[in-house]
């Protein structure tokens, strides 16, 4: 799933795939804005993990899931 974050004070927003789930990402956003974490933390599909100060998030947007690619293609 993509998921997009923009920084305050970034000019580029961050893109990632995520194998999380929606219900996964919300729950860590809304974790990271509540103050119970200090972090956004997420992953990507890779395995590389995203860490975000939660006081810097200006938006998440949480795209649908994407349905697996069938044919050739570059990993």
């Amino acid at each position: 799933m993509e998921v997009k974050i923009g920084v305050q004070n970034a000019a580029r927003e961050i893109v990632l795939e995520s194998a999380q789930s929606a219900d996964e990402v919300e729950s860590a956003v809304a974790a990271a804005l509540s103050g119970s974490e200090k972090l956004l933390k997420l992953s990507d599909e890779h395995g590389r993990k995203v860490l975000i100060p939660a006081e810097r998030l200006a938006y998440v947007e949480i795209g649908e899931q994407a349905p697996r690619k069938v044919g050739f293609g570059t990993l």
